[in-house]
């Protein structure tokens, strides 16, 4: 729902260079510059946040990993509840093993900068930040030119013994919205899914590993949350935005852009002058993580325009943590269909 859907733009097919962190330092007490809502003091049994300066040393050995072809370094490192967006698909953890196994890059050098650690809940935290590389990945034969700089975001929840898995991770291309055309691009994408129907916790393309479980009546009541979400983002209003948004929500939105609070977040979805028909959700995939945390990936689309722009298809990425008894949205990221 980013304002900079506004903006008529060729598809950047981005490539996602997947990274991840080793759980050995993880638990270490949060990094005090870290953009994590502060705990009870006087809590007793308080939950210690993963470490932001751990993460990106990781995040960084991570990418070069994933240089190197090293899809076993991941085995272990991802949920099996993983999903992300793929080249216009959904990709699971067998997919983002078995694709990075295959990867041949020649990456001269690569820096991770702008990190910034989010708290979903206790048991969920995101992490944002600025990626630049040099270097080249073949894709069909023919060397690629890396994208840079890209904007990079992965969600990680806190399983058994306080071990931290990945279960989504993405990037999009940093780009000035009116030179969007012009911005480096990664290999061609892959033709979406023509199926518009939902399919729960898992993805249902021909190409995935994955077997589709039963309907998760989570992942069914954020969907529809997140229609009335784009329904009030068409009529903007920012009172129905206010409530459909956690306290601590934040946003990436298609040109890398960062809404760091959700003051931010309003501010950016209601900006602009803007007459929109029409809105839908469509391609819905997602999976309850916790009890308290969910999300769904899906494809948003828009009829109509934004000064005087035509407005674009998303992938978009969107977090649910339950305020009460009420799911909101946490974290959202959006990158081009």
């Amino acid at each position: 729902m980013s304002r900079f859907l506004k903006i008529a733009m060729t598809a950047i097919a981005a490539l996602s260079i997947w990274a991840c962190v080793d759980n050995s330092n993880m638990n270490k007490p949060a990094n005090t510059n870290a953009n994590v809502a502060n705990t009870n003091a006087n809590a007793t049994a308080a939950k210690a946040a993963p470490a932001l300066d751990s993460i990106m040393a990781q995040e960084k050995a991570a990418h070069e990993a994933y240089s190197k072809g090293d899809g076993q370094f991941f085995q272990g490192l991802l949920s099996d509840k993983f999903m992300e967006h793929e080249m216009g698909k959904v990709a699971t953890k067998a997919d983002v093993v078995k694709a990075i196994s295959e990867v041949k890059c020649d990456v001269k050098s690569t820096n991770l900068s702008e990190g910034k650690l989010t708290k979903i809940d206790d048991d969920n935290y995101v992490v944002v930040y600025k990626a630049e590389a040099d270097g080249t990945c073949k894709d069909n034969g023919k060397d690629q030119k890396i994208p840079s700089p890209m904007r990079n975001a992965t969600v990680w929840t806190r399983g058994s013994g306080d071990k931290w898995q990945a279960v989504w991770h993405a990037g999009t291309v940093i780009a000035d919205p009116k030179n969007a055309a012009k911005a480096p691009a990664g290999p061609p994408a892959a033709p979406a899914a023509k199926d518009d129907k939902m399919a729960s916790n898992a993805n249902s393309n021909s190409n995935s590993t994955a077997t589709a479980p039963a309907a998760d009546a989570n992942v069914e009541a954020i969907t529809a949350i997140e229609k009335s979400g784009w329904e009030a983002w068409k009529a903007r209003d920012a009172d129905k935005l206010g409530s459909f948004l956690s306290s601590n929500a934040s946003f990436v939105g298609l040109f890398g852009n960062y809404d760091e609070t959700k003051a931010d977040v309003l501010k950016d979805w209601t900006g602009g002058k803007c007459d929109i028909k029409s809105t839908n959700v469509s391609d819905v995939h997602g999976t309850t993580v916790t009890p308290t945390f969910a999300f769904i990936l899906f494809k948003g689309t828009a009829e109509g325009t934004c000064d005087d722009m035509k407005l674009t298809p998303v992938n978009g990425n969107s977090f649910y943590v339950k305020e009460g008894d009420t799911w909101k949205l946490a974290f959202g990221f959006e990158s081009p269909a």
